[in-house]
């Protein structure tokens, strides 16, 4: 299988995502993650997201509990003893992880106990610039932000509303901020040696003739890769459509004239446990009780 990278873009990040397996596709297949489910809050709305806890969906957003950074520390050490082939531990929610201290504060302990295991970070990229040099220092070197538009125009129909330092906005006024804290976010990050993931959200009848853009700009300021998700219709979405695979396969086309297209997405929950392309999840026989929760305050 080649690797999703051209060859410009695999040598100078080889030593990072070779061994990542949701960012390079035989990595997919080889290596583990585990996700820890430990930020409680998210500071915007996304019209097609409802976080929630439970065992059984398998989508993001969805967990059976939430860990506190010293309890994270040891389900870690857990999941490696279950999954020796494990190389990364991703924060990716429940909520944003740059919304609230718990995600960086966790990568904290785990990089000082294991500090060649890759520590990966999902982000709507809100908060990403002002964060930028604290998340390079807990030892984050792969980032994941989410951008499902570059125009405000179509990101106000995707996205309710953002909540800046306790500054609420709706509309317009909540996209024209969030846009240029994501490609500000983007770009500063990158520049300080993370490698940087897309991830767009395709929804059929707002955003999917916009992919190349989101592509195009993003790849301006430093994104490495590309992941297009197709919608999964809920909450205020719940009356949409999934893409088709024609419409999928339009979308990545579309972004790989730009932007390498990872095409291996489990659509993983934010405590997911394994090697992802072989499938199953230890979840189960990591978290003993999976539905239980515990609150951040």
């Amino acid at each position: 299988m080649e690797s999703c990278f051209p060859a410009k873009i695999d040598h100078q990040f080889d030593h990072l995502v070779k061994k990542h397996p949701c960012f390079n596709g035989e990595a997919h297949f080889k290596y583990g993650r585990i996700h820890l489910p430990i930020s409680p809050a998210c500071n915007i709305q996304c019209k097609f997201c409802r976080r929630s806890f439970n065992k059984w969906e398998k989508r993001p957003g969805v967990a059976g509990s939430l860990l506190t950074p010293e309890k994270a520390l040891a389900v870690v050490t857990r999941a490696l003893e279950l999954c020796p082939e494990i190389t990364v531990v991703g924060i990716a929610g429940p909520g944003d992880t740059l919304a609230t201290p718990h995600a960086l504060d966790t990568f904290d302990l785990i990089h000082e106990k294991y500090p060649h295991l890759m520590k990966c970070l999902s982000t709507n990229g809100l908060m990403l610039e002002e964060k930028a040099e604290r998340i390079m220092k807990v030892g984050v070197k792969t980032v994941t932000v989410t951008v499902n538009a570059v125009h405000a125009d179509i990101l106000q129909q995707i996205c309710s509303h953002i909540v800046y330092n306790g500054r609420y906005m709706t509309g317009k006024e909540a996209a024209l901020w969030l846009l240029p804290a994501q490609l500000v976010g983007i770009q500063k990050i990158s520049r300080l040696g993370a490698v940087v993931k897309i991830n767009t959200v395709l929804i059929p009848g707002i955003n999917e003739g916009h992919i190349g853009e989101i592509a195009r700009m993003t790849a301006a300021v430093g994104a490495s890769l590309i992941n297009i998700i197709p919608l999964i219709p809920q909450h205020e979405m719940k009356n949409f459509r999934a893409p088709n695979c024609h419409e999928l396969n339009k979308a990545r086309e579309a972004a790989e004239k730009y932007l390498p297209v990872f095409r291996h997405c489990q659509h993983c929950r934010a405590d997911a446990c394994g090697i992802p392309g072989k499938g199953g999840d230890l979840g189960d026989l990591l978290y003993e009780h999976r539905a239980d929760t515990f609150s951040h305050g």
